[in-house]
C-alpha cells in the first residue's frame, strides 16, 4: 500500500505514523490551543522533536458546544503558522531514522473556501472532518496534488450528534466510505492519495467506538488506503475509565494505540507525541520481531 504525497511516497507496511496536534484556537477540549502564532510554532517544533511524522494544524475546534468561526478568521489564524513552519523547524532533527522527514503538514478544515486559500502554501494533507459532503475538497486536493483525509461522521461539523444510533454500524461505515471513495476518484484522486478516518467519538456512542476499535481490521483489510485513528484523550476513554478530565487519559490512549496497531491502523492522531512515540516504537518492535 502506497501513500502518494506532493513530493514523496510512503510505503506500508512500516511503523505507523504519529500525527501531532497543533490547535490555533482558544477552545480546544484539552486546553492546549493558542491564538499566538509564535506559541503554536513552538508547539509544532516540540511535537516534531518528540517524534511527530505529521503536524495537523487546525484553527477551529470541533467542539459542538462552541459556535463556528468565520472562514476569514480561520484563514487568518492558519496562515502565519503555516508560513512560519519552515523557519520554526529549521534546527529540528528527527528522533530516529524511521521518523518521516521532513514532517508532513496537514491542515484540519472542512470548508472548501479555507482549503482554497491554504493549499497553495504547500500542504501535504487536507484533513476534512466534514466527511466530504460535496466534491469540492476532493477537487481542490486533486488540483494541488494534496492527499485527502476523509473522516466518517453524520451531518455537518459543529452540530451535536450525541444521540445518533445505527442499525448496523459497520454497514453504515462501509456504505459511507464506498460512496466517498467514488466521489474522490471522480474528482481526480487516486486511492493512494486518500486516507480514511472512522471518526471515533463523532456521531458515535461509547459502544460504537469500542466496536469500531475492536473490528477495525474490517476497514484496513477492505480498502487500499491508510486508516487513521484519532485516539487521543477521547470521550470513550473517559467513559471507560471514569475520567472526565481529558488530560488524564493518556494511558487509555496508549491502550487504543496498541489495539489499532494490531488491527492495521497506519496513522494515529495524538496530543502527547513523546509518550506515544515510545509506546508505538515498542509495540511495533514486538509486532515485527520475526520480520527483522
Amino acid at each position: 500500500m502506497h501513500l502518494h504525497l506532493r513530493q514523496r511516497e510512503i510505503t506500508f507496511p512500516r511503523r505507523p505514523l504519529l500525527m501531532g496536534i497543533v490547535n490555533v484556537n482558544d477552545d480546544s477540549f484539552c486546553d492546549d490551543g493558542t491564538l499566538d502564532p509564535d506559541k503554536a510554532l513552538a508547539q509544532a517544533a516540540r511535537l516534531v522533536r518528540e517524534g511527530a511524522d505529521i503536524l495537523d494544524i487546525g484553527a477551529e475546534s470541533a467542539r459542538t458546544n462552541r459556535g463556528p468561526i468565520a472562514s476569514e478568521e480561520e484563514v487568518a489564524r492558519l496562515r502565519p503558522v503555516l508560513e512560519g513552519l519552515e523557519e520554526s523547524l529549521a534546527n529540528v532533527t528527527p528522533r530516529d531514522e524511521f521518523q518521516v522527514w521532513p514532517p508532513l503538514i496537514s491542515v484540519n478544515t472542512w470548508r472548501p473556501e479555507v482549503a482554497k486559500k491554504v493549499l497553495p502554501l504547500g500542504i501535504d494533507i487536507l484533513n476534512d472532518i466534514g466527511g466530504l459532503v460535496s466534491p469540492d475538497n476532493a477537487l481542490l486536493c486533486a488540483h494541488h496534488d494534496t492527499t485527502l483525509l476523509i473522516m466518517h461522521t453524520v451531518g455537518l461539523p459543529k452540530v451535536s450528534h450525541a444521540h445518533q444510533a445505527y442499525d448496523d454500524l459497520w454497514q453504515a461505515l462501509i456504505q459511507f466510505f464506498d460512496d466517498r471513495l467514488v466521489r474522490a476518484r471522480e474528482a481526480g484522486l487516486r486511492d493512494s492519495q486518500i486516507i480514511l478516518d472512522p471518526g471515533i467519538d463523532f456521531a458515535k456512542q461509547r459502544d460504537d467506538n469500542l466496536s469500531l476499535l475492536q473490528g477495525l481490521s474490517q476497514l484496513t483489510e477492505r480498502y487500499r488506503c491508510p486508516v487513521l485513528l484519532p485516539i487521543s484523550r477521547k470521550t470513550v476513554i473517559g467513559e471507560v475509565l471514569n475520567l472526565p478530565n481529558p488530560n488524564e487519559r493518556d494511558a487509555g490512549t496508549v491502550a487504543c494505540l496498541v489495539a489499532g496497531v494490531k488491527r492495521g491502523a497506519s496513522i494515529f492522531r495524538v496530543h502527547a507525541v513523546g509518550a506515544m512515540f515510545e509506546a508505538l516504537k515498542v509495540t511495533w518492535a514486538v509486532e515485527t520481531v520475526d520480520q527483522v
